[in-house]
């Protein structure tokens, strides 16, 4: 018996990445690259010395961004994350550098080049948002 592709479930990102596991093992990686990534450490400097916390509250928002369980929110409240930004000096050069980090995560871990294009993109957008320093807002391709 075929199955219509309009009886198919649509999943989101969430589902799509493989849920909980999935995404701790990203942000566990995103830390990895900051901390062990020469071309990283303007933006590694950005972040305490323990990265435990970075990196659980980055699972949290991720988990409900990516259209799982809202932790974050359930957590900490709405995350308004440029506010949250602002005491930190981000421009391009810091976008980038995150950017490098979670776009190798991603690679080494999201098999689908589908959805870790769109997951790039989405990513790049909110990198960009949280630029609060002025220059030039061209995004670099190579990134």
């Amino acid at each position: 018996m075929q199955t219509d592709s309009q009886d198919l479930p649509v999943l989101n990102p969430y589902q799509q990445i493989g849920g909980e596991p999935a995404v701790r093992a990203l942000v566990k990686r995103f830390y990895e690259l900051m901390e062990s990534l020469p071309e990283a450490r303007e933006v590694r400097r950005m972040h305490p010395e323990d990265l435990s916390g970075s990196e659980e509250k980055l699972f949290l928002f991720l988990s409900g961004w990516f259209g799982g369980p809202n932790l974050y929110v359930e957590r900490f409240g709405p995350p308004f994350l440029r506010a949250r930004h602002l005491p930190f000096s981000i421009g391009v050069t810091e976008r980038d550098q995150w950017m490098l980090c979670m776009r190798r995560a991603l690679e080494e871990l999201v098999a689908d080049d589908a959805l870790r294009q769109r997951l790039l993109q989405s990513f790049g957008a909110l990198a960009d948002h949280m630029r609060n320093r002025p220059e030039a807002a061209h995004i670099d391709p190579r990134r």
